[in-house]
């Protein structure tokens, strides 16, 4: 490896040349990458409801209902002009109101009650809108102007448009507040005013490569896009930080900068190495996720990792070295004071800490996977936006209502209508609005028009466009989403096709529930054999391991112990992504532990290991937790925002367990990782051996 750094340091301008030539160009490409805002859209191909919806888009012209339109205080013929209205707005496919399902031309009480207030209530009407994939942003906003901001609209249409207009800007947000907190976290943490622009400048080159070489996927998810940048930054902070303090450390040894660093670098390159490989292996363990916004996030981010890894070792070294004179000129004191006190504590502390983590790690581990979760896109704004407020103010008048169709086979229509008598007796169906039960099986499709029929029929299926008491999920919701599957299996056995929001997320729940078990024990069972290769120990990855792993439940136990819903698609990709991030501090503090282990008492070993890493290790940890924070904090998308907090609270969570119970682990069991570790030469003395007989 010596030979190849002294390479990587004695051509300096060729590489600077390379890595900048490659930035600008990919920081042109990652405007071509286009990003998807549709959870739905990530369900395995094969589901069920995947299926449904395109086989209906092929079939029926206008596709499925997915948006919701209250507007108040109208008569039925006022009602009936914003029906025409909206119909009539570009990328507007469908609408369906009351006059669709029951003659609006016969006394109100002679109609059936339910019908009616489904579509018309308290002077309110509802419609079911219909609103084509490519134009949900240009249609949502027209809607918005037809009805006004007093009045309101729901639904997975809805929700998406307003996630990819406001996700946008708030990203933009974050990453200026994110860049301004880590450039203070490292004006703190270092000892030059210009080696915070350096770590940065450095990091800053990784992450635009990555941007830019997204192109590759085509299309990536608006958690990729949301959070993919700044995780990376976050994460991968710590390679160019570690890196940085090695050489001052080599240079205060060797005056020569080019025969330091590559010192720092054949030093360095265990634990850093080491540190990324299990990061991208945390990551790409999400690509073993049947949903696809896992892999989506996994390979994004693993291609990150590897990249700021690359840039670490081969571009790094000689940006640090073409700075190095303005950089020991802008040398200052250090504005942390020493952490040799620090580790005197950490001593004092580190058995009563192992105590409390043996206690706490059975209870996290059962309690945090007790809570209670919100699966699709429902409830991803909360009441203080626009869209939760619209959400709420709808259910206030017609409840938690859905709409599923369902699409069977033409032909008999006797069939049908057996079909739509059983599923009218189901409580939670409000109303059915198909050919069999808006014209009957009497009249000839002949004597009809060709617009009525084709939303009812097509030349293969006939469509029931149902209308039911339930929320977008839940337990309920997901037990009605059955009930429906099994009625319409009785009548036409795996020939039916099922699709809508309350569908879709049943099916998504279905889905995302089964990758959480394979995902979790693929990137537990990778990143121990990292670590079982990186330091030739059997114990020492088990210590690593379950101190993390400790860290991640308390994270996720929290929720269950604060009685608050989950996000589970936040709740899947947490695990993975807290695994991969902060086992870095594990692995840096161990490293350097076996490192002094060999030429000092363990005691000492302890003391030395937490003065000289600890600024290294708190540096990464608060800009990762400031970072998740930001996110939580700015953005009004439920999913991002709980991931942000998961990640903040997450990183905060392995940086105690890290500072506080791994250096008491390694002492207590400094004699089984003597004898688990392959070639461990630990320094011994008349101490060590007088310790050693007293226990």
């Amino acid at each position: 490896m010596r030979k190849f750094y002294r390479g990587i340091v004695d051509h300096p301008k060729l590489i600077i040349t390379i890595f900048l030539v490659a930035t600008l160009i990919c920081a042109v490409l990652q405007s071509q990458v286009s990003v998807n805002y549709d959870m739905t859209a990530y369900l395995p191909e094969d589901s069920h409801s995947t299926v449904s919806l395109e086989l209906m888009e092929n079939e029926f012209e206008g596709g499925i209902p997915n948006a919701r339109v209250m507007v108040r205080n109208v008569t039925i013929p006022e009602a009936l002009e914003y029906k025409e209205k909206i119909l009539a707005l570009e990328g507007v496919t469908d609408v369906m109101w009351l006059d669709d399902a029951a003659s609006i031309y016969v006394p109100m009480n002679q109609l059936d009650a339910d019908t009616v207030e489904t579509y018309y209530k308290d002077n309110a009407a509802l419609f079911t809108v219909t609103i084509a994939e490519d134009k949900r942003i240009e249609a949502v906003d027209a809607i918005r102007a037809v009805i006004g901001d007093e009045n309101a609209m729901s639904g997975q249409a809805v929700s998406t448009a307003v996630a990819t207009t406001s996700t946008v800007n708030q990203i933009m947000i974050i990453t200026i507040f994110a860049v301004i907190c880590v450039l203070v976290i490292l004006f703190i943490t270092t000892t030059s005013w210009i080696e915070p622009l350096i770590v940065l400048g450095g990091i800053g080159v990784a992450v635009i490569i990555n941007m830019g070489t997204n192109l590759i996927f085509g299309e990536i998810s608006f958690v990729t896009n949301a959070a993919g940048s700044i995780l990376q930054l976050a994460v991968s902070l710590d390679y160019s930080v570690f890196l940085m303090h090695r050489f001052e450390e080599c240079l205060r040894e060797n005056p020569d900068p080019k025969s330091a660093m590559v010192d720092a670098l054949c030093k360095s390159t265990t634990s850093i190495l080491s540190s990324g490989l299990t990061t991208v292996i945390g990551f790409i363990a999400l690509i073993f996720m049947r949903f696809g916004i896992g892999p989506d996030l996994g390979l994004a981010l693993a291609k990150g990792v590897a990249i700021s890894l690359v840039c670490v070792f081969v571009f790094m070294p000689v940006f640090i070295l073409t700075l190095h004179k303005p950089l020991q000129k802008t040398r200052h004191r250090p504005i942390l004071p020493s952490f040799a006190k620090f580790s005197k504590v950490v001593y004092r502390a580190m058995i009563p800490m192992v105590c409390i983590f043996a206690v706490a790690v059975v209870p996290s581990y059962l309690a945090s996977g007790e809570n209670a979760f919100y699966y699709g896109s429902s409830r991803i704004f909360g009441t203080n936006t626009q869209v939760g407020a619209d959400v709420e103010a709808i259910e206030e008048v017609f409840g938690k209502n859905d709409t599923y169709v369902l699409m069977v086979p033409r032909g008999s229509t006797a069939t049908e209508k057996e079909l739509s008598d059983a599923l009218h007796d189901v409580p939670e169906v409000q109303s059915i609005l198909s050919y069999v039960d808006t014209v009957g099986t009497e009249i000839p499709m002949s004597y009809l028009d060709k617009d009525t029929l084709s939303q009812l029929v097509s030349e293969n299926y006939s469509r029931m466009v149902l209308t039911v008491n339930a929320d977008y999920e839940g337990e309920k919701t997901f037990e009605l989403v059955k009930t429906i599957r099994d009625i319409a299996n009785e009548y036409y056995p795996d020939t039916y096709y099922l699709a809508g929001e309350g569908v879709s997320t049943y099916d998504l729940m279905d889905t995302i529930t089964a990758d959480t078990l394979k995902v979790n024990i693929i990137a537990i069972a990778a990143v121990f054999i990292v670590l079982l290769l990186s330091f030739k120990s059997i114990g020492l990855p088990v210590i690593l391991v379950l101190g993390i792993e400790t860290a991640i439940w308390i994270n996720l136990a929290i929720p269950y112990f604060a009685d608050s819903t989950v996000h589970y698609i936040a709740y899947l990709i947490i695990s993975s992504v807290q695994l991969g991030a902060t086992v870095d501090y594990a692995i840096l503090m161990t490293d350097r532990y076996i490192e002094n282990r060999q030429i000092m008492n363990k005691k000492d070993a302890i003391h030395e290991t937490v003065a000289n890493v600890t600024v290294s290790i708190l540096t990464s940890a608060s800009v990762l937790t400031i970072v998740g924070f930001l996110l939580g904090l700015i953005s009004t998308h439920g999913i991002l925002s709980q991931l942000g907090v998961f990640v903040g609270r997450g990183a905060l969570l392995s940086l105690a367990i890290v500072l506080f119970v791994i250096p008491g682990l390694l002492y207590l069991l400094d004699g089984v990782i003597q004898k688990t570790t392959l070639g461990a030469k630990w320094y011994r003395n008349t101490a060590d051996a007088k310790e050693n007989i007293s226990k």
